[in-house]
C-alpha cells in the first residue's frame, strides 16, 4: 500500500531538508518507545519516511514514483538488520551522521561540538558612595579565587620535566565512545577525563599543585568603576573568575550597592534638590548658594519667584557617554510662621493678596 511520507512527518511538498529534519526531530522526541507515552508504530513510520525524505537522492526517486519504489528494494521492505525490521546500517554512514545530534537528549550525548574548558564566573558585591557612583572611582578588590600555579604556570609538571602524550585520548584531547540504541550504534565524543582535554599528561606532578596545574590563593588587583553607575549596576571582569587547568579562566561579576543620599535625589542622569528660601526672598529675588556633587554654586532667585518653582544647572548632574545631565533645583518658600505686631501690621498694610 502506498505511503505518504510528507503527511507522515507533517510537512509540505515543498518543504525544505532542513524543514524535514526538524520535524523528524519533533515527531521522533514525541514517538521514542524509550520515553514515557511513546508510541513505537508511529516512531518507525516517522523513521521510515525520512529515511527517504532526510535523503535528497531518494526523496527525488520518491516523488517520481512513490513508496512502491522502495518495496523490496533494500530500502525497507528487505527485512534488514535493525529495529522492527528496517535497516538501520545508514545511519552510520554519511546521509544519517546527525542522528547523534537529533537523540543527544535521550541517550546522554551525542557528537562533541569540541567546547574549551571554562573556569567559574564568579559575583561578588560592592558598596560605593554615591558620589563614587557618580564620578566613577578606581577600587582595590581583595579576592580568594582559583588561580594558575605560579610554580608550573598552569601546566600541572614540575618545572623542567616536562609533559608526554596522554595515553588514554592518544594527545587528541577527546575520548570516543560507542553507545548501543534501538538506532544501532551512536557514537559520541567527550572530554578526556584523563588529561582534561589537553592531550598531555606530565612526566612528574608539580610538587606545589599536585598536577592540578591550579591552586587556591588571594589575590588583590585594581577594578575601574565608571561614572555613572546605578545601584544593582552589574560589571564584568573578563578572565578575573576562576582559573581552570587546560581552559580559559571564567569572569568575574561585580555587583554595585549605591545607599541613597539625603541630600540628592537621582532619576537617570539628572539630580534633584530642594531648597528652601525666605517669603522675603521669594518676593524681592536673591542670590543664594546652592550646594552640588561639584561643590556650592551661586543661584539667582528672581523677584516674584513662587513654591515648587525649578531652576535648572546645566551640566551638573551625572556624567553619561554624552556629557552630564542636569540639576534641578526646586525652591521651597517658607511662610513665617511667627510674626511680631510690627510685622504683621506691615503685611496688613501691604494687602499681598491673590
Amino acid at each position: 500500500m502506498a505511503k505518504d511520507y510528507y503527511k507522515i512527518l507533517e510537512v509540505d511538498k515543498s518543504a525544505s531538508q532542513e524543514d524535514i529534519k526538524k520535524a523528524f526531530r519533533k515527531l521522533a522526541h514525541k514517538y521514542h518507545p524509550d520515553k514515557e507515552g511513546g508510541d513505537e508504530e508511529k516512531f518507525k513510520e516517522a523513521n521510515e519516511a525520512y529515511q527517504v525524505l532526510g535523503d535528497p537522492e531518494k526523496r527525488k526517486k520518491y516523488d517520481q514514483f512513490g513508496s512502491s519504489a522502495f518495496d523490496g528494494s533494500g530500502g525497507f521492505g528487505g527485512g534488514g538488520q535493525g529495529f522492527g525490521g528496517f535497516d538501520f546500517s545508514g545511519f552510520q554512514s554519511g546521509g544519517f551522521e546527525d542522528l547523534g545530534d537529533i537523540f543527544g537528549d535521550l541517550f546522554g550525548g551525542g557528537r562533541s561540538r569540541g567546547r574549551e574548558r571554562r573556569g567559574n564566573d564568579i559575583q561578588i558585591d560592592f558598596d560605593l558612595t554615591f558620589k563614587e557612583s557618580i564620578f566613577g572611582v578606581q577600587k582595590e578588590i581583595e579576592l580568594t579565587k582559583t588561580s594558575p600555579c605560579e610554580r608550573c604556570s598552569g601546566t600541572g609538571a614540575e618545572p623542567g620535566e616536562g609533559m608526554h602524550t596522554c595515553a588514554d585520548c592518544q594527545g587528541s584531547g577527546v575520548q570516543v565512545s560507542i553507545q548501543r540504541t534501538i538506532l544501532g550504534n551512536i557514537q559520541s565524543k567527550h572530554t578526556c577525563a584523563t588529561c582534561h582535554g589537553t592531550g598531555e599528561i606530565p612526566k612528574k606532578m608539580c610538587t606545589s599543585c599536585r598536577g592540578a596545574g591550579v591552586e587556591k590563593k588571594k589575590q588583590t588587583f585594581s577594578v575601574t568603576i565608571p561614572p555613572g553607575v546605578e545601584n544593582g549596576a552589574m560589571l564584568r571582569i573578563r578572565g578575573e573568575g576562576e582559573a581552570v587547568k587546560g581552559g580559559q579562566p571564567g569572569d568575574l561579576f561585580v555587583r554595585l550597592h549605591v545607599p541613597e543620599d539625603k541630600q540628592f535625589k537621582r532619576e537617570g542622569h539628572t539630580l534633584f534638590t530642594s531648597v528652601p528660601i525666605g517669603f522675603t526672598q521669594a518676593a524681592l529675588g536673591d542670590t543664594i548658594e546652592v550646594q552640588t556633587v561639584d561643590g556650592p554654586v551661586d543661584l539667582k532667585i528672581p523677584a516674584g519667584t513662587q513654591s515648587d518653582s525649578q531652576f535648572r544647572l546645566k551640566g551638573k548632574g551625572v556624567p553619561s557617554g554624552r556629557g552630564r545631565g542636569d540639576h534641578i533645583v526646586i525652591i521651597e518658600v517658607q511662610t513665617p510662621q511667627k510674626l511680631s505686631r510690627e510685622q504683621k501690621k506691615l503685611l496688613e498694610e501691604l494687602d499681598l493678596r491673590a
